[in-house]
């Protein structure tokens, strides 16, 4: 085996740490490392990882993936709007919220691109993910275009 899988990623054996890490050392990975450190806000990174993260999830539904989302504490999603073409997702209680607002500034392309390769695998083909709303931005929360 020369790659892990998601599946690797719940095989954990930390007897006096647990399984949880604190949420500042997440968001100092995602803003100031990846963030501030690579170009372009490091967009293509997070982008990519995304997808691969949403593909490897192993859900078959979007409420296993709403289900999951929340388990794994990313936020808690919520279909706002849905037709045949599109829906909008809000996710409260995202990992950015209470961080200070910084306008114009979106920064939750990760969960968005796992929304991404998550929807892609369960809907059997390309599916698009935006971010347009973030509470780094001054929105109540966080909001996702998704197109089918």
């Amino acid at each position: 085996m020369d790659q892990f899988t998601f599946a690797d990623m719940k095989k954990i054996k930390r007897e006096v740490m647990g399984n949880t890490v604190p949420l500042e050392l997440f968001r100092t990975i995602r803003l100031i490392g990846l963030y501030q450190a690579l170009p372009a806000n490091g967009k293509g990174t997070t982008m990519t990882v995304g997808r691969k993260i949403g593909t490897e999830l192993g859900v078959n539904s979007v409420s296993e993936l709403f289900e999951l989302f929340k388990d794994m504490k990313i936020g808690i999603p919520e279909i706002i709007r849905e037709d045949e073409m599109s829906m909008t997702v809000a996710v409260h209680d995202c990992f950015c919220a209470g961080l200070p607002v910084l306008e114009g500034k979106m920064v939750c392309d990760l969960e968005g691109a796992i929304l991404e390769g998550a929807l892609t695998k369960i809907r059997g083909k390309r599916v698009s993910v935006r971010e347009v709303k973030c509470n780094v931005n001054g929105d109540e929360y966080c909001e996702y275009e998704v197109r089918f």
